[in-house]
């Protein structure tokens, strides 16, 4: 790596620290690593493919081998659906897997063609938008999330695939781990228990306004486009707007307990699409 490219992130990342100076009492910065320049070559290494096209490249190679199956459905999305094992939810399905973690909009624009198109699909399943919220890169307006989606539908449907939004689910800031039977070992997860690290306020980076708007927006668009709203919100949401205890342990992706609230809304709309 040259040094050109060192000094520019060692700057870039005392630029970042400058805009938020002021004096301290206490000096307590952020944990470093011990190799900036190894930070900085592991930087650039991910910039060479910063949509991650290299995620699902041989496995959609494999998959254009093999014959198109007419109700093939490709779930197009972030971390929730990375997550989400299809195969145990919907067995003998030919569903089709392409979230990957922390993803946004844009990132999954870039993808429709390789990840989506080329697998000839009936339908897409898109779950996106809460790391656009989230500023997973950087600042996002409404619109601009709004147009990645837009532009993700005309291709989709240019090519006769039919499109299936999702809503957001909520977010909680404290939620409760699921209780486990006398005897049984606490369910994993993300979250922390007792004596853990504190559990990120997920409503700082995704204020359940900003959803609301989202998932308005995307039940509007389904209508007008002919598409499909799926409502995982008012699956997974309890009275009080927060992300329903106990089936999620970090406040924002849902863990076995949660997916099963969502298996069975996806299914039905599913079942009404590709017949």
């Amino acid at each position: 790596m040259s040094r050109r490219l060192v000094a520019f992130v060692v700057c870039g990342l005392v630029a970042g620290g400058v805009l938020r100076a002021q004096l301290a009492t206490d000096f307590n910065p952020p944990r470093a690593n011990c190799c900036l320049a190894s930070t900085a070559q592991s930087l650039a290494d991910q910039l060479q493919d910063w949509n991650q096209l290299g995620r699902y490249f041989a496995a959609n190679e494999e998959l254009k081998r093999q014959p198109a199956d007419p109700k093939r459905v490709v779930f197009m999305g972030d971390s929730i659906t990375d997550g989400w094992r299809l195969a145990e939810a919907f067995p003998g399905k030919p569903y089709v897997n392409r979230g990957i973690s922390g993803q946004t909009t844009a990132q999954m624009l870039v993808r429709m063609y390789p990840d989506v198109i080329a697998l000839k699909p009936a339908a897409m399943v898109i779950l996106a938008g809460t790391n656009d919220i989230a500023r997973n890169n950087g600042m996002q307006t409404l619109e601009m999330i709004e147009q990645n989606i837009m532009a993700m539908t005309e291709l989709a449907q240019g090519h006769n695939i039919k499109v299936l939004f999702c809503a957001l689910t909520p977010i909680s800031d404290n939620p409760a781990p699921p209780q486990a039977a006398p005897g049984a070992a606490a369910p994993a997860g993300r979250g922390a228990g007792p004596g853990g690290p504190p559990r990120r306020k997920q409503s700082e980076q995704r204020p359940p306004a900003d959803i609301l708007k989202l998932n308005a927006w995307l039940k509007d668009y389904a209508a007008k486009t002919h598409s499909t709203y799926v409502d995982y919100y008012a699956a997974t949401v309890d009275a009080d707007g927060f992300f329903r205890s106990g089936y999620s342990n970090d406040g924002l992706h849902p863990n076995a307990q949660g997916y099963t609230l969502m298996a069975p809304v996806i299914a039905a709309a599913l079942d009404q699409v590709v017949r």
